[in-house]
């Protein structure tokens, strides 16, 4: 722990749900437990009271709302953090990062707090994006995103980056976990043609990015093998996507799959929905920057059967290799699904992609610039 007791502010846009969302409030729990002060700055939403009763500060502000007037918070903003005399500013979104860094750039050289920005997926390559790389130290979640960073913006020193894989609470997601009697009965209530046959679950919002079509054709090839499995698709489509979900409906359909897949819609008892999965799949045709259901799976040693790029592929190496497969290949995909379906595999205990590990490592990389000269963009 630091000599002094920290003070940080987080600056995103809300805090309705989503994984950045979720990491601000580990992070900021975690400060307050190791003795540090934690303030969050957004425009609210469904998590602050959660953030509140763990011990952080909430201040409500508009700073995300892409609309001209937003920009009348920089002001605002510099008054405030002349006012609470932050240490450490903590940029985890674009519009909120220029916001804040205008306002920062306003203060006297001597009163501005340190600079840590958050590259949390591959936002488009311009001038808006580029505001992410401002900090004295870039946080981002994979190899790859470190990777995407200094081959998007070349002039990024790569020794001020730092990879902090997101982590699951290992206390909660652990081998063996099992959901409670009263739960699988109403899940299987609900889901009769689920109960006593093999699932395999694709979890992630209905779009084209999600191999949602590949994984049809994968359901399609082990029934037509005469393997009794059960597909769910856990996620719940944007209200635009209306078309594409009437696609995977006729797509099933042309396939005779109707009786073999579920589309469960939103759910917010996913971790229940992977303990009782047999395979979880990862099926992204665009690399995600991590993938955090696929590290919960493996850490409760559900078997992943994931395309090999993005972060996905990170944690397989590290936790379950067997797992990979080239991008595309629903025949090897099927093939190794049977092959588990057979003799279920050993998943290696989850000691990396931990949630004390990331909020560790994200303390570590506070205290490490208040220790340093300032050396900063701007």
């Amino acid at each position: 722990m630091t000599a002094k007791p920290l003070t940080v502010i987080q600056l995103l846009p809300a805090l309705n749900g989503g994984g950045v969302e979720r990491g601000t409030l580990e992070i900021g729990k975690y400060l307050v437990q190791q003795g540090h002060r934690s303030i969050v700055i957004s425009a609210g939403g469904r998590m602050v009271e959660q953030l509140i009763k763990e011990g952080s500060e909430h201040i409500e502000a508009d700073i995300g709302a892409k609309k001209l007037s937003t920009l009348r918070q920089i002001f605002w903003l510099r008054k405030l953090f002349l006012e609470l005399r932050p240490d450490i500013l903590h940029f985890r979104s674009r519009l909120p990062a220029w916001v804040g860094y205008l306002a920062w750039l306003s203060l006297p050289t001597a009163s501005r707090p340190r600079l840590i920005t958050t590259f949390h997926g591959q936002h488009s390559v311009n001038r808006y994006s580029q505001i992410m790389t401002c900090g004295e130290r870039v946080i981002t979640v994979s190899e790859m995103m470190k990777e995407y960073i200094l081959r998007s913006y070349p002039t990024v020193d790569a020794s001020k980056i730092r990879v902090i894989h997101r982590g699951v609470d290992t206390r909660d997601y652990y081998p063996g976990y099992r959901p409670d009697e009263r739960w699988l009965e109403q899940w299987f209530e609900q889901f009769p043609q689920t109960k006593e046959i093999a699932l395999l679950t694709l979890p992630g919002r209905l779009t084209r990015r999600k191999g949602i079509e590949d994984f049809i054709m994968i359901m399609a090839k082990l029934r037509q093998s005469g393997v009794a499995v059960h597909g769910l698709i856990v996620g719940e489509a944007h209200p635009k996507q209306t078309r594409y979900q009437q696609e995977l409906a006729d797509l099933i359909a042309a396939h005779g799959l109707e009786k073999d897949i579920t589309f469960t819609g939103h759910r917010a008892d996913l971790q229940n929905i992977l303990a009782v999965s047999r395979v979880v799949l990862s099926l992204s045709k665009i690399p995600e920057s991590f993938g955090r259901t696929a590290t919960e799976a493996l850490s409760m040693g559900i078997p992943v059967v994931g395309y090999a790029h993005g972060g996905v592929e990170e944690q397989l190496n590290e936790l379950f290799p067997q797992g990979k497969i080239a991008v595309g290949d629903v025949a090897m995909t099927s093939a190794k699904i049977s092959d588990f379906l057979l003799s279920q595999p050993t998943v290696k205990a989850n000691q990396c992609f931990t949630l004390d590990n990331m909020c560790a490592k994200t303390l570590s990389v506070y205290e490490d610039v208040m220790q340093s000269s300032h050396n900063i963009l701007g």
